[in-house]
């Protein structure tokens, strides 16, 4: 079976690739990303996913909202199929720019001339050419031309995205087959998970601080050090998770006394004390923050991160520095105003609320069972 390229397991990576990769900025690097990772994957992803149909016949296909073989497959059989959103909305709209280049809406008869420009320009010039890539890898499973891209790409049965209405940019043309089921998260315990020898320490009457890099983009040298340089003489505790690299990775870097160190701590248990969370972006860390009420700090612009943090500042829930690799004062700065302004918890907390009255697995059940009943798109409610 030929599973494809998943760059978030580095050892499943050509060298050759993961070298190229890391010479790549900005839009030349999710160029690069859609064509190596995602295009050229789907075409052993559809192959894998015809043959296991042969041997499981299924009514439904659930995939998650960049796995493009599974439209693909759809167009081969018929059988219908739903996504499960992983990051924001990609979807095009004459209200948002497009994905990727991090910013904001705006619906304006100005903004909406803007975002028409933008998209016919990434799709006559800055993304010209992985159009042939995409037609081109769809001949080799025997299907025809298409003008739509990953981004582009939408169930026509139905969308589950994976976040809070409030934390997505308003869209007057949303397709009516997306639904908002809030964050996916885990459960609310870990039964497994044996707390380190300070953890008694979240309980000082000091701030907290989280800084997180996720597992993908996990250079330390990127944000965690950085923070850890930006707040060691502040009167915070600094919990620093990063990603299962090991202390070696952080080099020459000693970590100041008020930070703590670890490979991995279960957010579901640690998030409970967390006042800010310093994140480059992931998208399901963030979703974890807002379903605690916790303001962040953002700052990222690899795969899907610009478009998560400019959310973040957007829905002002936090401050996004807007570079990958932020300097130790901007961290301070911005940890500083978090704490101090309010607005920013405040905000926090009214998505909070909002995801804490959603049931994500029940209604996303419910939504699959219609689904397979019905073979027919479904609809959300006015």
């Amino acid at each position: 079976m030929n599973a494809g390229l998943d760059y978030s397991i580095a050892e499943n990576v050509p060298p050759e690739l993961s070298a190229q990769r890391k010479t790549l900025r900005g839009l030349s690097q999710l160029k690069f990303d859609l064509k190596y990772f995602f295009i050229q994957a789907a075409i052993g992803n559809a192959q894998d996913l015809l043959h296991l149909l042969e041997e499981f016949p299924a009514d439904v296909i659930v995939a998650d909202s960049f796995f493009i073989a599974a439209d693909w497959v759809h167009e081969q059989t018929g059988i219908p199929w739903a996504q499960l959103g992983v990051s924001a909305l990609t979807l095009p709209s004459q209200d948002t720019a497009p994905f990727g280049l991090g910013l904001k809406p705006n619906a304006s008869p100005l903004g909406r001339f803007r975002n028409r420009i933008l998209y016919g320009l990434l799709q006559t010039v800055i993304f010209r050419s992985l159009y042939a890539d995409v037609n081109e890898a769809r001949s080799q499973v025997s299907l025809g031309a298409t003008n739509t891209l990953l981004f582009d790409v939408l169930s026509p049965y139905l969308y589950l995205a994976g976040t809070v209405p409030g934390f997505e940019y308003p869209r007057s043309d949303l397709p009516p087959q997306v639904h908002f089921i809030g964050p996916l998260l885990p459960a609310t315990s870990s039964t497994h998970f044996t707390p380190p020898s300070w953890w008694d320490e979240l309980n000082q009457d000091i701030p907290v601080i989280l800084v997180t890099q996720g597992t993908v983009a996990t250079d330390l040298a990127d944000l965690i050090i950085p923070t850890l340089q930006a707040l060691k003489h502040e009167p915070v505790l600094v919990v620093a998770t990063t990603g299962n690299r090991s202390a070696a990775d952080l080099g020459a870097f000693s970590p100041p006394d008020n930070a703590r160190v670890e490979p991995f701590i279960p957010f579901q248990s640690l998030l409970p004390f967390v006042d800010v969370m310093v994140t480059n972006g992931g998208y399901n860390g963030v979703q974890m923050a807002l379903a605690h009420g916790i303001p962040l700090v953002a700052a990222g612009k690899s795969e899907d991160k610009a478009e998560i943090c400019a959310r973040i500042a957007w829905r002002d829930i936090g401050i996004n520095l807007n570079t990958k690799t932020p300097k130790p004062k901007q961290i301070r700065q911005a940890v500083q105003q978090v704490l101090s302004d309010p607005r920013y918890r405040q905000n926090a907390k009214q998505l909070q609320t909002e995801v804490a009255q959603l049931h994500p697995a029940e209604q996303a059940v419910a939504l699959l069972e219609a689904l397979v009943q019905t073979k027919q798109p479904i609809i959300r409610c006015p």
